[in-house]
């Protein structure tokens, strides 16, 4: 039997969450074959870490026209559109679903190792463009596989790789050793043992942005119910005039409002702020641990930490293939300037698909939140975007490629850490609808993905 030619070959998409799963859905639209390849055990395993946040965004821009046409046949309805969903309703609802659907086109237990060209290392010129990718896969039960591509969409997240609490963006010396006591994600205070674990205890809260509002907001109210619940929260810049964001003068209320809810804890005295805390180094003091900055000041001992930081791609299983990534962000070189947090927030990033996403390598994309490298904020409908145009390319549709399908509103909701127990945030008060239609989603409550089955 003759191997198949290249162009018989699948697209291998890697993650099985949000936009991988709708990759896989274009895939199909435009008559390809995918391969998704997820390393947890169902749809949405990144997702279903934060089951208990609700999204800022709403059902209606949370779901893929693509995946809603595969979805169709079966009878499955999406959400009322005006609904905000939890990440659980997210990962249950919508994406186990469509995996489902693509039946034996999505395998679990399956982490990418390596990626490379068939029998070309990263030097090797000659022939390379025609040789099909060759996919390292390790088993849930050890097991290696090799497999053969004609393109891969890479679309794991960033989840699974939190920035740590260095202050130089290196582990702090006895961060690895102190990890039982450190946390890299909102904490999940509905669930008896996570309660527990904070409870009465004095927290440390390591980073600014909306996770850290988060966190602090809970441990607030932790605080209220159990005697000695107290946070403290380490920013390594002093505190100014947008330290909470822009407050009830926001032009994204979501936002003002879970900065404001973060300067209410530290004002009634649940939190206590330390700036200017550059960490250095962890030390033991039996069983609490010090925190140590750079410049030698010592904090008073604390029981557990929880870091924010921020996330970045795992890039590690890429190093065979050329990638032209910005040298800041780590993302691809031409989005890199229309994702710049220090230029833009993440309703002012024009959409963009193929020719920003491209590599010197032929036939490989990052996609999702691993396309924002470890710019803080990602819309999954840019997501959506991305997919389309370049499963457009692949099938040959330079033109459908080219042309942009979506419009985002310039004050779209950046966060995906929300507070909201009100199911219809857009009524709320508190939160939600600046807009019409929040055009949002960060993927990876905490996270900025990520999220990593796959944001």
């Amino acid at each position: 039997m003759n191997a198949p030619t290249t162009d018989q070959l699948p697209v291998v998409v890697v993650g099985a969450g949000p936009i991988g799963l709708a990759a896989a859905a274009r895939l199909v639209e435009r008559g390809l074959e995918p391969l998704v390849l997820e390393s947890g055990p169902s749809a949405g395993t990144a997702v279903r870490d934060w089951a208990h946040v609700r999204l800022f965004s709403p059902w209606a821009e949370a779901t893929d026209p693509a995946a809603e046409k595969l979805l169709a046949p079966t009878g499955w309805v999406r959400p009322d559109g005006a609904a905000y969903p939890t990440g659980g309703d997210w990962a249950e609802q919508y994406l186990q679903p469509l995996a489902n659907i693509l039946g034996e086109k999505v395998r679990y237990g399956a982490t990418v190792t390596g990626v490379a060209r068939a029998g070309r290392d990263r030097i090797v010129d000659s022939g390379r463009d025609e040789q099909p990718f060759t996919v390292h896969i390790q088993l849930a039960d050890g097991r290696e596989e090799l497999l053969a591509a004609r393109a891969v969409i890479d679309a794991s997240g960033t989840w699974s790789t939190p920035s740590p609490m260095g202050a130089d963006g290196l582990p702090a010396l006895g961060e690895k050793t102190a990890a039982k006591r450190i946390s890299y994600q909102v904490p999940d205070l509905g669930d008896p043992a996570v309660r527990a674990r904070y409870a009465g205890k004095r927290t440390a809260v390591i980073g600014s942005g909306a996770s850290a509002f988060t966190a602090l907001a809970y441990l607030a109210d932790l605080a209220k119910a159990e005697d000695g619940t107290h946070a403290v929260w380490i920013l390594r810049r002093g505190i100014g005039a947008n330290t909470y964001g822009g407050g009830e003068a926001d032009e994204l209320p979501a936002r003002g409002a879970l900065g404001l809810r973060a300067k209410a804890a530290v004002e009634a005295g649940h939190a206590s702020a330390v700036t200017g805390f550059r960490i250095q180094s962890v030390e033991r003091d039996g069983d609490l641990l010090v925190l140590v900055a750079d410049d030698g000041r010592r904090l008073d001992p604390v029981d557990e930490v929880i870091v924010l930081t921020g996330f970045r791609p795992d890039l590690s299983f890429l190093s065979e293939l050329r990638l032209g990534l910005d040298e800041r962000l780590q993302a691809p070189t031409a989005l890199a300037p229309l994702i710049d947090p220090n230029v833009h927030s993440c309703g002012t990033v024009h959409p963009h698909g193929v020719n920003e996403l491209s590599h010197p390598e032929q036939g490989v994309y990052l996609v999702g939140m691993k396309s924002y490298g470890r710019a803080p904020t990602f819309l999954a409908m840019t997501g959506y975007e991305q997919v389309r145009s370049i499963t457009a390319a692949l099938a040959g549709d330079r033109e459908a490629a080219e042309r942009v399908e979506l419009t985002l509103p310039e004050t779209g909701v950046c966060g995906g850490a929300g507070l909201f127990d009100d199911p219809d945030p857009a009524q709320s008060t508190e939160g939600g609808g600046c807009c019409a239609a929040p055009a949002t989603l960060q993927i990876g409550i905490g996270a900025p993905a990520t999220a990593s089955g796959g944001c």
